[in-house]
């Protein structure tokens, strides 16, 4: 498991993670079959941009998918449910970013969410 830090602005507020740089066979995985109480935030990256769709299949909670281009500069934000079919960024990107709904990024949420995601989100 490699660790990157990762950093750029969503609704003007500056944002740093630590976070789990996801290798190929990683990156077919993602948050598919995890606990929602251990699942981390995801990095995925690719060497040329893309606009792939994302499914959230047997990810049995919500996360919070982020899409940057290759400067680290937002494209879309969106938020996942559980089991759907296809989520498709606005345009093409370089970087993927998943986090889970849980305990572990509750903070990291709540800048994006505001006060909101502690009234939807139980963990």
């Amino acid at each position: 498991m490699v660790k990157k830090t990762i950093e750029f602005f969503l609704n003007k507020e500056p944002f740093k993670l630590k976070i789990k740089s996801c290798n190929f066979f990683e990156k077919i995985r993602g948050l598919m079959f995890t606990r929602r109480e251990n699942a981390e935030a995801l990095l995925f990256e690719f060497k040329n941009p893309e606009k792939i769709k994302i499914h959230s299949f047997f990810v049995f909670f919500p996360f919070l998918a982020i899409w940057l281009d290759d400067k680290n500069q937002v494209i879309d934000v969106k938020k996942v449910d559980k089991v759907k079919f296809s989520i498709f960024p606005s345009r093409n990107f370089s970087k993927l970013i998943e986090i889970p709904f849980n305990k572990k990024y509750n903070e990291t949420l709540k800048k994006v969410f505001i006060d909101d995601i502690s009234k939807k989100f139980k963990y």
